[in-house]
């Protein structure tokens, strides 16, 4: 059976995981036979943000605490990922990606990547594994491999900053993926499009169908 890791960004679109994406991408991993093993860094986001007004909170909350929340308690810190235990990799979206994985949504083209993040990342293309990312995420990708070629759908601000990484961008709609067969790469924009939850779970199940295929 094969075996995916899952990395989320902690809970909740605007300061975490997307959590529709990151069930949508369960659920496509298990409805295909396979199994998923969820992990997240151990940190603390970068702040926490009220889902009703959009504010920010005075509160400190834990990545991987948080993340727990959307895997039911069975996860594990980012930190003991190994490639070689998995066959493929897939970073679901939300704005924690930018701001809890790596500084997009601070720093544009000049962010930092979590350095747990970014080992998992490169482990994974050691090993010739294939990868797997939803909405924000390419930008992740782009900023730790470079001369990748990606999507996040038709946002031209994102696009560029990932142009200026050195990567290609590909305009693409509602569920369409882009496949960079050099890095095993397989990418779609999901909630970077003005989407609705059925269309993310077909941005997600074509992600993993493409990813099982390649594993």
């Amino acid at each position: 059976m094969k075996k995916i890791a899952v990395v989320l960004a902690g809970n909740g679109v605007y300061d975490g995981a997307e959590i529709q994406e990151a069930t949508l991408t369960l659920l496509a991993i298990a409805r295909r036979g396979a199994q998923y093993q969820c992990f997240a860094p151990d940190i603390n986001q970068a702040h926490v943000v009220n889902h009703i007004t959009g504010k920010e909170m005075p509160e400190t909350r834990n990545v991987l605490v948080e993340a727990a929340r959307i895997s039911r308690g069975k996860i594990k810190p980012l930190s003991e990922f190994k490639a070689t235990e998995f066959d493929a990799i897939i970073f679901p979206g939300g704005f924690g990606v930018a701001k809890n994985l790596c500084t997009f949504a601070f720093d544009g083209v000049n962010c930092t990547v979590n350095k747990d993040v970014e080992n998992a990342i490169r482990t994974t293309v050691v090993a010739e594994k294939p990868i797997g990312a939803l909405c924000i995420s390419p930008v992740l990708i782009a900023k730790v491999l470079v001369d990748v070629e990606v999507t996040i759908g038709k946002d031209k601000g994102t696009a560029s900053a990932i142009e200026s990484f050195g990567a290609t961008h590909v305009e693409t709609t509602h569920g369409e993926i882009v496949y960079d067969s050099k890095y095993k790469l397989v990418t779609t924009p999901c909630y970077m499009l003005d989407a609705t939850i059925d269309q993310i779970a077909d941005g997600a199940d074509n992600v993993v169908q493409k990813i099982l295929e390649l594993a």
